[in-house]
């Protein structure tokens, strides 16, 4: 069948969207509002760590007291053993992303936990294998700060993948 409509390709910097209109509110924590989100996925396997990592950024931008909880496959979010040819270089742009990401939740001042039981029987990593700042906890917290955030009335983002 003959093409029969032709129009012309976008070029860079045309905008296709409208960027302008936001439909919610620009919803701002209030004071002592809290956020937890639970990460059990891995990564590298597709978007959801490093775009739940931006979320989770943005929820601390907004001026939520965040805890960001990395279990099962999650916790390979935060070894600090990532690099290649050495620990810290990047193989291929964005190899480090997760692992910068991680780091500004630390440095604007997250509380990261990573699950001991995940780190040793599922990866064989020690406690000194994560990140500075992750702080390793027992496997039976995970529901517990579960049940934390139910008790704080907290927005709770969790994200299961395999």
């Amino acid at each position: 069948m003959p093409k029969t409509v032709t129009i012309d390709a976008p070029k860079e910097g045309d905008i296709l969207f409208n960027i302008e209109e936001k439909v919610f509110p620009d919803h701002q924590a209030e004071a002592g509002d809290k956020a937890y989100v639970f990460m059990h996925t891995v990564p590298f396997e597709g978007s959801v760590g490093l775009v739940n990592m931006l979320t989770a950024t943005r929820l601390q931008r907004k001026g939520f007291e965040l805890t960001f909880v990395l279990y099962g496959p999650g916790v390979l979010m935060a070894t600090a053993a990532r690099g290649y040819p050495a620990v810290g270089s990047e193989g291929f742009p964005g190899n480090l992303s997760m692992n910068r990401q991680l780091q500004t939740l630390i440095d604007e001042g997250a509380t990261v936990y990573a699950c001991r039981f995940a780190m040793g029987a599922l990866y064989g990593m020690r406690e000194d294998d994560v990140m500075p700042g992750v702080k390793p906890f027992s496997p039976l917290d995970v529901l517990d700060a579960t049940i934390q955030a139910w008790r704080d009335r907290a927005l709770v983002i969790t994200t299961w993948t395999l």
